[in-house]
């Protein structure tokens, strides 16, 4: 075969997604940049998954597919393994002159996904006859020549080793030049669901993708079991790229995983990453330490009320500092937070900004002052950065 290379205009079209497994959580992150209206349809759907349902950005239907799922849609992916329940889909596409890709089967698909690099604006795609390795090689080595040189790969001495690797706030562009090449050398990714889902999709085919995605209060993979999932596939002998959003060591309980591999005798490499704490802030314009506004920065975790016992922060200290404060993980404990800082002396008018999904294309602001942003952040949605003081106006004219 000798496909057509063309680009596809997805902004607001439905394209549907047959399956909810490790394929799709790999496939859908480059629809969804492409603005698509995803819509899948699959019995189960994988944490990653579920999260970008609750949050709104795809529409899962939790049942068999149904071949009247192929109407209106302008493409169709094929993310299951059973040959008779893809052939379905595929039938039912065609007769809906439906282009239809198969990720279990390229011979039986009427299109294919090829392998991608993006560099800016410029995106590169190679289908090279069908044949996955050699396009990925292609791929990278293009992907070399706009980053400016060479990509090494990762030698058999890292055989068995594990990787902590920082993906950045979101934007895939952000995790660093050494993170995004021992990513391309993986051959387990394991993979949090704040990971840049961009970077899942430029994996080559043989690599085992580990969804270890932890929703915020919702299902998700107990810390433990990712650590053992990482000795495990190191001691036999793989390198392993434990892919996590922002930096490993802030709030990313990457110290635990250091700790779970040293004791099994496994080698472990971390890759800091650029956090959320500094990178959110930056892409809404404001600065967390500004001169004549700001000599002091400290970044918390939400994650645990000011009036838990749990909690080991002191917020009675944080309220009486009078530079920025970042807040990771603190919406559902919001009210608690703000009124903790209210009663140890921070002032009502202070600036507060919300920056929800930092870095990405979906990135929002809302600006606030203590006293209003409860009211004003109701439709905030997590991941989201709270940053208090002069500096979120800082910049504004």
């Amino acid at each position: 075969m000798n496909p057509y290379p063309i680009g596809l205009i997805l902004t607001g079209r439905r394209v549907l997604v047959v399956g909810g497994g490790a394929v799709a959580t790999r496939r859908i992150p480059a629809l969804l940049e492409a603005g698509a209206d995803v819509v899948v349809v699959s019995t189960g759907l994988t944490p990653a998954l579920r999260g970008l349902a609750d949050a709104g950005r795809l529409t899962w239907i939790p049942r068999r597919f149904e071949s009247s799922d192929v109407d209106g849609a302008w493409l169709v992916h094929v993310a299951v393994d059973d040959p008779e329940a893809a052939a379905e889909v595929s039938a039912a596409a065609e007769a809906r002159r439906v282009f239809c890709v198969r990720a279990d089967d390229r011979h039986a698909a009427t299109a294919w996904t090829p392998a991608v690099t993006r560099h800016g604006r410029v995106t590169v795609a190679v289908t090279a006859g069908g044949q996955p390795r050699r396009a990925m090689a292609v791929r990278d080595a293009i992907r070399a020549l706009l980053a400016g040189g060479p990509e090494a790969t990762v030698g058999e001495h890292r055989r068995g080793t594990v990787a902590l690797v920082g993906g950045g706030p979101g934007d895939p562009e952000l995790i660093t030049v050494k993170g995004r090449r021992l990513l391309a050398a993986a051959d387990v990714v394991v993979a949090d669901r704040l990971a840049p889902g961009l970077l899942l999709d430029e994996l080559r085919p043989e690599v085992e993708l580990v969804d270890a995605s932890k929703v915020p209060y919702g299902p998700g993979r107990a810390q433990e079991e990712i650590n053992r999932l990482l000795v495990e596939h190191a001691l036999a002998g793989r390198f392993v790229v434990r892919l996590k959003g922002g930096d490993p060591f802030v709030f990313g309980r990457g110290g635990e995983e250091v700790l779970a591999c040293t004791r099994a005798g496994v080698p472990v490499v971390v890759v800091p990453g650029v956090t959320s704490a500094v990178a959110a802030p930056a892409a809404a314009g404001i600065p967390v330490t500004h001169r004549g506004v700001a000599h002091e920065l400290i970044v918390v975790s939400g994650h645990v009320a000011p009036d838990d016992p749990a909690s080991l922060v002191d917020w009675a200290a944080v309220a009486r500092l009078r530079g920025t404060l970042c807040v990771l993980m603190g919406l559902k404990n919001l009210d608690a937070i703000v009124a903790a800082l209210l009663a140890h002396g921070r002032a009502p008018d202070t600036p507060v900004a919300m920056i929800q999904e930092g870095t990405t294309t979906r990135q929002r602001v809302v600006r606030a002052t203590l006293a209003t942003i409860v009211a004003a952040a109701d439709d905030v949605r997590p991941p989201a950065v709270m940053v208090v003081g002069d500096v979120v106006s800082a910049l504004e004219d």
